[in-house]
């Protein structure tokens, strides 16, 4: 078995999935992802949502149409904006089962997790 790993360096078939993780590891970005999942969505109707500024949404539903996971059609002088791909709503779904089936074990990790994990010698 050949490594895909060679030093601190990711091997370079592993370079479109990172970027895809890193695109939904923003909090923001995923919270839209999570919104259009349910359906199409002016910019007003994620601001009002999410609580969050025009251009803060903006500039993330930009990124993700970047990125490819986010298209947008002309609705008169606004736009709707909604998922790409289908497949985005699955891989949704099943890191909801992959959560749901290993309970709070990646909130708990003491490097990427948010909850207040025990520290050593606590």
């Amino acid at each position: 078995m050949t490594s895909i790993v060679t030093g601190t360096a990711v091997g370079a078939g592993l370079a479109p999935a990172v970027a895809l993780f890193r695109s939904l590891g923003d909090p923001t970005r995923l919270a839209i992802v999570h919104e259009l999942a349910a359906g199409e969505r002016r910019i007003v109707d994620l601001t009002t949502r999410l609580g969050l500024a025009q251009s803060t949404v903006s500039a993330h539903v930009a990124c993700l149409r970047d990125c490819g996971l986010v298209v947008g059609r002309p609705v008169g002088r606004q736009s709707l904006y909604r998922l790409a791909r289908p497949e985005l709503r699955a891989m949704l779904t099943a890191a909801e089962g992959l959560l749901a089936a290993t309970g709070n074990a990646v909130d708990l990790c003491s490097v990427y997790g948010t909850a207040d994990a025990p520290t050593a010698g606590s």
